[in-house]
């Protein structure tokens, strides 16, 4: 049996409603359905028959959004664990202007477990780099891994729901955060960000 492909204004509304709720939250994060669907020029009925509720509709903001992640986590290939730490955190940075609201949804306690899901194969890129650069003697070992791992975790979901994430110089002070949670000393997150300057500048580069 062939599956029919979604009809191209439910495509077009469906794709409305997340623009219409991203930008209905990000000025009332507790903003309603009814809010959403006036924002989106949709009737409240035409939004419910694309999700079955508020929560369903917060769910496909934060996946949308975790797949951005997941997908820069993928983009990162540097053999030099200093440096894939480094562009992991700015490319992040980045980012973050664009899903600013699924941070920020993503950061409340009742879409914890959906968040922790969403954003596995993140997790599994951070975890693995922690160990690589503990094995190669780039990171700090006085933690364990996973320890570690959660910490450069706990790092980036801070750098990601910042609202003032626009210019270079913040995007520089987050990559260097996260290189000193990793056990670099200012001096060689000087080094690194030296001879790498395309790391941060690319920030500006749009």
């Amino acid at each position: 049996m062939t599956t029919r492909a979604p009809r191209r204004d439910a495509v077009e509304n469906r794709a409305g409603i997340l623009s219409a709720a991203r930008s209905a939250l990000a000025n009332d994060p507790h903003a309603s359905v009814d809010v959403i669907a006036r924002n989106a020029g949709l009737s409240r009925r035409t939004l419910y028959g694309h999700f079955d509720d508020r929560d369903a509709l917060i769910r496909e903001l934060i996946s949308s959004g975790a797949q951005r992640f997941n997908t820069i986590a993928e983009s990162v290939t540097d053999d030099d664990s200093r440096l894939a730490l480094a562009r992991l955190a700015a490319l992040l940075w980045r980012e973050a202007a664009h899903v600013q609201v699924a941070a920020a949804l993503a950061l409340d306690e009742a879409h914890v477990e959906h968040t922790a899901e969403a954003l596995a194969p993140l997790r599994r890129t951070v975890a693995n780099l922690a160990r690589r650069g503990q094995d190669d003697g780039s990171f700090r070992t006085d933690l364990a891994a996973p320890t570690l791992a959660r910490l450069i975790e706990e790092m980036a979901r801070t750098v990601i729901s910042r609202t003032d994430a626009a210019s270079s110089e913040a995007a520089n002070v987050a990559v260097r955060a996260v290189l000193s949670i990793a056990g670099l000393s200012w001096r060689e997150a000087d080094e690194l960000l030296a001879a790498h300057p395309q790391i941060v500048a690319a920030e500006d580069a749009e």
